[in-house]
């Protein structure tokens, strides 16, 4: 097996490299999208999984909208987001979500929940009536639909399909030996699954998927990810650094090089990506406007 990328041990837990520190704080810009979004009962994933882009975003005026609640059936080793048994569906969300999105001046909106496994159809009605509201209420504004796997249900991934997103993202996460530990109610090839049937069912629609680096995952390893990704033809590609969002939550174990970063931008570039977003902070939704723009081929 091929050697870590960094070496790790129990008692020598990796210090935070001045590169991969959060950004700049804006209280003010916080406090008021904050503010903004309890009076419509809404959540970001910005928020929920601590970020360490939230005080960036948030003062450019950008958001990732979590829907189907704030706690998630899943106990992924990685995320922040509560866990436990969820309540019942808020009616308003999808209506609300439009209009924050409306509010805000969103020329580009992106949608993610927690998972849903209690729910038969995993949340996937609410999802599409979501998608549907924000293109009724913002009809020139793209669409980025960041969903769960719905249990592998193509049915469900085909619902937010046909609801209209203009992209396609699910989350890889990490590389398929960390899964028991890192996202242990996953199966790597359902996952895989889901972004081919997105392809299949709807070729106009972009494809993205995104994973966490230093976890433990090897070079090759994240080679081997990127040319699964690019074998169920996925346009975007983004990666990023773990960062442990709290003491519950896995240790980082090794913060990577940002030359490694450029490496495997590099690479996935050569694979045929359209777009590999490739750095320390990048997060799945980070810049995703301008990720989406570079992805899309020239008129």
């Amino acid at each position: 097996m091929a050697e870590p990328l960094v070496q790790i041990g129990l008692a020598a837990r990796p210090r935070l490299p001045q590169w991969a520190r959060k950004s700049p704080t804006h209280f003010d810009s916080l406090h008021r999208l904050k503010t903004a979004l309890r009076r419509l009962n809404l959540h970001t994933v910005c928020e929920s999984a601590r970020c360490p882009n939230i005080h960036d975003c948030f003062h450019r005026g950008a958001a990732t909208f979590m829907i189907l609640g704030n706690t998630c059936t899943r106990g992924c080793g990685f995320c922040s987001v509560p866990k436990g048994a969820p309540g019942r569906l808020d009616p308003d969300e999808p209506a609300n979500v439009a209009r924050m999105a409306r509010e805000m001046g969103l020329r580009y909106v992106v949608v993610t929940s927690v998972n849903r496994d209690d729910l038969a159809d995993g949340g996937s009605h609410h999802f599409a009536e979501t998608v549907r509201e924000l293109r009724r209420a913002l009809p020139e504004a793209r669409v980025e639909a960041l969903t769960p796997d719905f249990c592998g249900d193509a049915e469900a991934v085909a619902r937010v399909l046909d609801a209209g997103p203009h992209v396609f993202n699910h989350n890889m996460e990490t590389v398929p030996r960390l899964y028991r530990r890192v996202r242990p109610q996953a199966r790597y090839r359902q996952s895989l699954d889901v972004l081919a049937f997105a392809r299949r069912h709807r070729p106009d629609v972009l494809t993205k998927s995104g994973f966490m680096v230093g976890l433990g995952e090897t070079d090759p390893e994240v080679r081997a990810l990127l040319a699964d990704l690019r074998a169920v033809d996925v346009d975007i590609a983004t990666i990023g650094q773990y960062l442990q969002p709290s003491r519950r939550n896995l240790p980082v174990a090794a913060y990577v090089d940002p030359r490694q970063f450029d490496a495997w931008r590099d690479y996935g570039l050569a694979l045929g990506f359209r777009m590999v977003f490739s750095g320390p902070l990048v997060r799945s939704s980070y810049m995703a406007d301008l990720v989406s723009q570079q992805a899309r081929p020239a008129c």
